[in-house]
């Protein structure tokens, strides 16, 4: 099973996004490294969010772009997403299957207190457990 290493300080940082910005959805960016089948979060990076739902997320270009500028500089690159599901579940929705698209990408998804991980890869989306960070 996949394996992720999220430092408390950023997981905290992407649920009080979460919460800041609710009823829409946050979203971002996460900056790392792959070790084999694991991914090892090293940043988060905010994105502006331009869906006008609030159940969608959809993330500002230039945003993007400074991300992977950041990440380039720092020696990593950009291993996954993340977002969060106000009114749902912290797992993938339709809109997220339909949306996602990058192989062996990490998406993260903040509910309530919660948050999970899972792994996009052949087309669909596999839960990945927590493990505890360098």
């Amino acid at each position: 099973m996949t394996r992720v290493a999220l430092p408390e300080d950023l997981r905290v940082q992407i649920l009080e996004e979460a919460r800041a910005v609710f009823p829409r959805e946050c979203c971002g960016l996460l900056e790392g490294v792959r070790e084999g089948e694991d991914f090892r979060v090293t940043a988060i990076h905010t994105v502006h969010n331009l869906a006008s739902a609030p159940d969608r997320f959809e993330m500002e270009p230039s945003d993007q772009f400074a991300a992977h500028k950041t990440a380039r500089a720092n020696g990593h690159r950009l291993i996954g997403c993340y977002h969060s599901h106000p009114d749902g579940r912290a797992e993938p929705s339709a809109a997220d299957k339909a949306g996602a698209g990058e192989e062996e990408f990490l998406w993260l998804i903040a509910a309530g207190n919660g948050l999970e991980a899972f792994v996009y890869r052949r087309g669909e989306f596999s839960a990945a457990g927590w493990m505890t960070p360098r």
